[in-house]
């Protein structure tokens, strides 16, 4: 039983990270009824993209990546799309965790007048962290354990100390074509199937087990994720969270409206410390899922030296592209939503149908209705935010 917890708690950090902080401020311009629908939309489709990951992985051998997947399904023009896109999708990811992390930690260290270079902050906050992820999935697993225990505590202690200050009538206000621009950082907020081949190897091909993981673990980000955008759009209100859509401090910048309205310097010791594990759990599953991509697509040991060139390629770049662009916290996860359409959902429903030619052991229901929804789904949220930009 711990290890199958420790297994949702992996997907639920994945997810609930730096997306969850960043959703307040996407989703404001379309309000919270509509962005409750989009919520539900994007769960069913992302999730669905995760179980055909787990069916297509089935008759594979361990330590199969996504890579591998491509290349055996769709061929040479699948291993490339696939190389290109998946590198981007977590390269993407890992550089908003790396730029909203080190946001949290400068504000941190300036409580006590302590102050950086930003480009000291990011490599001390990207290495600080990089031996967990030497260390592989069991040392991330015991570590993301500890973690959430504290994530989902000050979870629930902002959710009931902000509470009494919503005001229901700042949650009838939005628009549904102002939210669509944003659709895609939605979908990053579920992108959780990077560390299905992960887990599948974790678990060995134990397909029963895995299914209840990736239910269970994507359907506690999703409730946790209509409360949150309830509870801070109706305490902050749409007009201020819009004025964070284009700033630095996103993610501090949160937390300073809800100490204006509760005017209750807990709650912005609360949020910080609530951010900081966010953005430290979806950093450090990330990480490991693009490690074992990289190591799996270049042939390359995960331990001893040639652990660390691995572990040099998962980290140098997006560190790189941070000190380059310290603000790119948002635009990264936007970017990552189109990223995620195409590897976590269009290209795993291709697979899917080519698996289905030769094999029996489904997961989703056997009807060729189904994988075009997910493809016409997985095209409409492609096109979506350049469509209403």
């Amino acid at each position: 039983m711990g290890k199958f917890f420790g297994s949702i708690l992996l997907i639920i950090g994945t997810s609930i990270g730096g997306g969850m902080l960043a959703l307040p401020v996407a989703t404001a311009a379309g309000g919270f009824y509509y962005s409750f629908l989009a919520f539900i939309f994007t769960w069913l489709i992302m999730t669905a993209g995760a179980l055909l990951i787990l069916e297509v992985l089935q008759p594979m051998p361990q330590g199969t990546n996504m890579i591998s997947l491509a290349k055996h399904y769709l061929g040479k023009p699948g291993e490339i799309a696939m190389w290109l896109f998946y590198l981007a999708l977590l390269y993407s990811l890992v550089s908003a965790y790396i730029s909203g992390g080190t946001d949290v930690l400068s504000n941190a260290l300036q409580e006590i007048n302590i102050q950086l270079p930003f480009y000291a902050l990011a490599a001390i906050y990207t290495f600080s962290f990089a031996f967990i992820i030497y260390n592989g999935i069991h040392w991330v697993d015991y570590v993301n354990r500890v973690l959430m225990f504290g994530k989902l505590g000050t979870y629930i202690m902002l959710i009931l100390i902000v509470a009494p200050f919503v005001d229901i009538k700042q949650l009838s206000t939005g628009e549904f074509a102002r939210l669509l621009p944003n659709i895609s950082i939605l979908i990053t907020s579920f992108s959780f199937a990077s560390i299905v081949p992960s887990l599948r190897d974790y678990w060995s091909n134990d397909v029963r087990t895995l299914k209840k993981i990736i239910i269970w673990g994507s359907l506690t980000p999703l409730f946790c994720y209509l409360l949150w955008n309830l509870v801070i759009m109706g305490a902050v209100g749409q007009s201020k969270l819009n004025t964070l859509v284009n700033s630095v401090h996103t993610t501090t910048g949160v937390g300073k409206f809800l100490l204006a309205t509760t005017h209750s310097h807990i709650i912005l010791r609360l949020f910080d410390f609530f951010s900081c594990i966010c953005m430290l759990t979806a950093f450090l599953s990330v990480s490991l899922g693009l490690r074992d991509f990289l190591a799996d697509g270049f042939g390359i040991k995960k331990n001893g030296w040639k652990g660390a060139i691995v572990l040099s390629m998962t980290f140098v770049p997006p560190l790189v592209i941070v000190i380059i662009n310290p603000g790119i916290y948002l635009s990264a996860l936007k970017y990552a939503g189109s990223f995620c359409i195409i590897l976590l959902l269009l290209l795993p429903t291709l697979m899917s149908i080519q698996f289905r030619k030769n094999h029996q052991q489904v997961i989703l229901p056997r009807h060729n209705l189904i994988l075009t929804v997910l493809l016409i789904s997985g095209l409409f949220c492609m096109v979506t935010p350049y469509a209403f930009n």
